[in-house]
This record gives C-alpha cells, sequence and structure tokens, in this order.
C-alpha cells in the first residue's frame, strides 16, 4: 500500500531519518558555536536558545552517577530495538499511518539522544562557560562512549511569576512556565507520545478488528 505515492512501510523510518537530520545538525550547530550555558533570544524574553548538556533523559531528567548514565544508554538502546521491531511488525500488519508516522517520531527522537550519549564524548572537546567546543579535537574527546552528554537547547519560560500567599506548599514561590530546556528529539518523542494518545481509539482500532472472531459461514 501507497501513501502519497510512497510505500507505506517506508514512511516511519522517513520521519526518523527527517528528525536525526534535524536533531543533529542543531546539536552540533549549538555544540560549536555556543558556549555552556549562553543564551540567544528568538521570540523575545518567552523562547531563547539557552545552551545546556545534560546526563539523562527528555527535558534535562538524570540518574546521578557514571553508573546511572551506563544503565540509562543501555535502556534506551533496549528501548530502539523494541520500537524498531514493533514498527516492522505494525506496518506489516496494516497499521493507520499515523500511528506509524508518531511510533518514528518516538524512534527517532530516542535515538538522536542515543547518538549524543554514545559518541558525543568520542567527538567533542568538552564545553566551557567561555570556551566553544571543537569537533573532532587534537587529544580526544571529553568522554567515553556511552557517557557523553545530551545536548539541549530550547527554552520556552512563556509565563514568569509568583504562587499567590494562599497556596499551601508553593505560596509566595517563583514559579516559570515552561521551565525544562530541551531539544528536537525531546520534541519528536513528547508529540509522538501525545499523539498516540489522543488518538488512541483510532490508532488501535485496526488490531481489535482484526483480532475479532469471524462470522461462520452458513
Amino acid at each position: 500500500m501507497k501513501v502519497f505515492g510512497i510505500k507505506k512501510s517506508l514512511i516511519p523510518w522517513m520521519v526518523i531519518l527527517l528528525v536525526l537530520i534535524i536533531d543533529q545538525t542543531i546539536k552540533i550547530l549549538v555544540k560549536t558555536n555556543m558556549t555552556l550555558g549562553q543564551s540567544i533570544p528568538v521570540f523575545g524574553d518567552w523562547f531563547m536558545l539557552h545552551f545546556t548538556e545534560n546526563f539523562g533523559m527528555a527535558f534535562g531528567i538524570e540518574i546521578p552517577g557514571e553508573f546511572g548514565k551506563l544503565i540509562l544508554s543501555l535502556v534506551r538502546i533496549g528501548a530502539l530495538g523494541f520500537i524498531g521491531w514493533y514498527i516492522v511488525k505494525l506496518a506489516r500488519e496494516g497499521a493507520p499511518t499515523g500511528l506509524l508516522v508518531c511510533l518514528g517520531l518516538l524512534f527517532g527522537g530516542a535515538a538522536g539522544n542515543v547518538i549524543d550519549s554514545a559518541f558525543y564524548g568520542l567527538i567533542f572537546s568538552q564545553s566551557f562557560f567561555h570556551q566553544v567546543a571543537t569537533i573532532f579535537p587534537d587529544g580526544g574527546g571529553y568522554g567515553t562512549f556511552l557517557h557523553g552528554y545530551v545536548v539541549d537547547m530550547f527554552y520556552a519560560p512563556i509565563i514568569q511569576g509568583q504562587f499567590p500567599q494562599w497556596l499551601p506548599f508553593w505560596g509566595g514561590r517563583e514559579f516559570t512556565f515552561f521551565s525544562p530546556v530541551f531539544n528536537v528529539a525531546d520534541a519528536a518523542i513528547t508529540a509522538g507520545v501525545f499523539t498516540m494518545l489522543i488518538f488512541q481509539k483510532r490508532f488501535f482500532h485496526f488490531e481489535s478488528k482484526k483480532e475479532a472472531p469471524q462470522p461462520l459461514a452458513n
């Protein structure tokens, strides 16, 4: 089956390739042109490029320590294997195009951050608050395989203010929405997950039809 002249089974892999190209291009440009912690306004104070690096999961969530970093990287690689297998399985079973696109977003986003973790420590020098990193430095990279930092750059503090004093626990504290710094890979994962949740009945209805018992012929 084809969609807009493209073989349906190829669509998730095209989505994956697109996500990886955009994600890695932006990360390499940020890594080699911005100092750690540098901010560049894009739309005033509510959306900017802000270069940070982290050990961990989406939106800067971290598992402390080198061992935690290694475990996280291995879990990501295992998840990639499962999602890849699931994409192939659903494509063969005629899954809706939207579901395949969502899984492509999940795979592409996860793969984008795995690339950072696996290879950035090998190919980049360390980023500092006063010094831009270089790619393929003479002395080697700043880390080892699977111990690289994930590059984040999108920061959207759309709303900033204080919680009202009467609010329990948080009364009087400052808040920022949206405070996490993220990247294209994180955005792809989030878009894939939320779209599947919103359209789950439509996306997964084909499985219930496939498994429904066929009426007996008279």
